[in-house]
Parts: structure tokens; C-alpha cells; sequence
């Protein structure tokens, strides 16, 4: 697939995206996304030689929000390594992002790293030996470092409102306190966790962000081969939390999402992808970004199901 190719359909898609009319719903518990116009679409591919190809808004910033939980988890893996799977599983959860319900049927071994007790695990652990001050630095430099971009940045009033409404992440963090699987005391790692979700990047920065997971020969090096594979098995089976199944049904590739509207989507060897539409449907996914990204799919050929 070469960019003469592609650019002409990534600007038809963003035109056909932007004429359909179901955008589904903005994350409206968390105030400062709430207010965000739905009807807004962006999409970004990074190719093996370093050309970032987009269309429609792709430098407008929006809040990563779950996406952080890859890089977080990239992170962890790099430092700790297979240590962290004593703390999280590696299962799909059929249940939505912030259910307690597993989390209590399972002892406080939260099913997989995504969804978002498990998240807060991996934060408790990155947290060891380490401030929140030090940790977020150490997530941002990570980021920044595989989008070549020293521009991403926090955005604190969303942390400020994410702080302030998060009582069902408040119930998970002393939940699996009462577990003894949160180290830290529940304010300080949530305190980070939410900071780490408040990290706004444009599709095309997520997409450059993203281009290790493709292993791309453009990338930096971040973490080992066999730690990126373990990743986009993770992406695949739970990166869309309970409509994991079905994205991977209809795209075939490796993707995480975030209520903010993200996806950052894996096609191995070939490209890195970041699409942005903050309408969510009921699995709390890009409702327009999703429908994109099985049209890319369809158009391309890029699936891990297919030689």
C-alpha cells in the first residue's frame, strides 16, 4: 500500500465519515468531556519509511485517556517485567471497563491490564521507588520519545475533573487495597492514574506514538520484539474492552481505545494508526472511529488474520 494509494481514501473516508449522522455519545460522567462536539473526525497513518499520512482534523489535541494504559503498560513491562502478571491478568473481561463485579468474584486480580482496575495495578507498580511527580515525568518521556514530539503535555483540568467525579476508580482503588494489591495508599495512585489518562495527544502524534507496537523500521526502540508481541496480543483480545471481540471480528487488528474518542490501531510491519471521534458507543469506543477503521481495513488489506 503505497501513499499515493492511501491519501486519496483516507480524504474520501474523512468526507464520508463527516456526511453520516450517527456519532453516538460523548463521555459525559467526566465533566470536561462532556461538553466536547461529537460530530468531529481524524484519522493518521504512519508508514514503514516515517510518512505520516492524515486527514480531517489531525492536529487537533484530545485526551487520551485508556490509550495511556498501552504506554503505561509498556513501561511496566520494561522495568518490572513478567512480574507485573502476578498483579493482572491476561484475559478478555466480557464485563465494561469499570465493573467491580470481577474484580470481586476474583479476589482483586483484576482479569486483564485495560480495563481500568487493572490499569490502576500497572499505576501502583510504576509508582515503586518513585513520587507521582517522577512517574508521570517517566510516562510523558516515554511518549514523547516515541512520537519524536516534546510538545505532549498533561491536561490538568481534565485530571482536575476526572479527580473530582472518579468515584467508581476511587471504589476499585480501595477495593483492591482491601486485597492487597494496590503498594500505594489509593489518592496517591489515583492521583497519577488520572494524570496519566489527562494526556492529550493529535492522531497524528498518537500515530508516531504508536509506531513501535507496528515495529516499524521508522520507530525508536522502546522495548524488546517479544514484549511488543505480547502487546498486540493484549490489544487484539482486550483493547476494546467488551467490544474487543467484535472489533476484532470487523477490523482484524491489534487497537486500543479511550473515552475520549482515541484508537491507536496496529497493523504489524505495515503501519500504525490513530483515529479520533469523540462519540462513544455502548462498549464506550469511538462509535465513528470504529466504522472507520473497519473501512480502512476492508481497503487495505491490513489484518492479522490474513497472509
Amino acid at each position: 500500500m503505497t501513499a499515493d494509494e492511501l491519501q486519496p481514501f483516507l480524504t474520501g473516508l474523512a468526507q464520508r465519515v463527516m456526511r453520516e449522522d450517527d456519532w453516538g455519545t460523548q463521555a459525559d460522567y467526566i465533566p470536561d468531556l462532556a461538553g466536547i462536539d461529537p460530530v468531529q473526525f481524524a484519522i493518521s497513518v504512519v508508514l514503514p519509511d516515517g510518512q505520516v499520512l492524515s486527514a480531517g482534523a489531525s492536529e487537533q489535541p484530545f485526551s487520551i485517556q485508556s490509550i495511556s494504559k498501552i504506554f503505561t503498560l509498556s513501561i511496566a513491562l520494561g522495568r518490572i517485567g513478567d512480574s507485573i502478571w502476578a498483579r493482572v491478568g491476561r484475559e478478555p473481561s466480557g464485563d465494561a471497563f469499570n465493573s467491580i463485579v470481577l474484580l470481586e468474584n476474583e479476589q482483586g486480580h483484576p482479569r486483564n491490564p485495560f480495563i481500568n482496575a487493572g490499569a490502576i495495578v500497572t499505576t501502583d507498580a510504576l509508582l515503586a521507588g518513585r513520587a507521582p511527580r517522577e512517574a508521570l515525568s517517566e510516562i510523558l518521556q516515554f511518549i514523547r520519545m516515541a512520537a519524536g514530539d516534546e510538545s505532549i503535555h498533561i491536561n490538568r483540568h481534565v485530571a482536575r475533573s476526572e479527580k473530582a467525579t472518579g468515584h467508581r476508580n476511587m471504589a476499585l482503588a480501595h477495593y483492591l487495597r482491601s486485597f492487597d494489591n494496590l503498594t500505594h495508599e489509593p489518592d496517591l495512585t489515583l492521583g497519577t492514574y488520572f494524570h496519566q489518562c489527562s494526556i492529550e495527544m493529535s492522531t497524528r502524534q498518537l500515530a508516531l506514538a504508536g509506531r513501535y507496537l507496528a515495529a516499524l523500521p521508522c520507530s525508536p526502540r522502546m522495548i524488546s520484539d517479544a514484549k511488543v508481541r505480547r502487546l498486540n496480543a493484549l490489544m487484539l483480545t482486550c483493547g476494546q474492552y467488551d467490544g474487543s471481540g467484535e472489533f476484532a471480528f470487523r477490523v482484524g487488528l491489534p487497537s486500543k481505545s479511550g473515552v475520549g474518542g482515541g484508537l491507536l490501531i496496529v497493523a504489524p510491519g505495515k503501519a500504525s494508526i490513530a483515529i479520533w471521534s469523540p462519540g462513544l458507543n455502548e462498549h464506550g469506543n469511538s462509535q465513528a472511529g470504529t466504522r472507520a477503521a473497519a473501512h480502512l481495513s476492508d481497503f487495505t488489506g491490513w489484518s492479522v488474520f490474513r497472509p
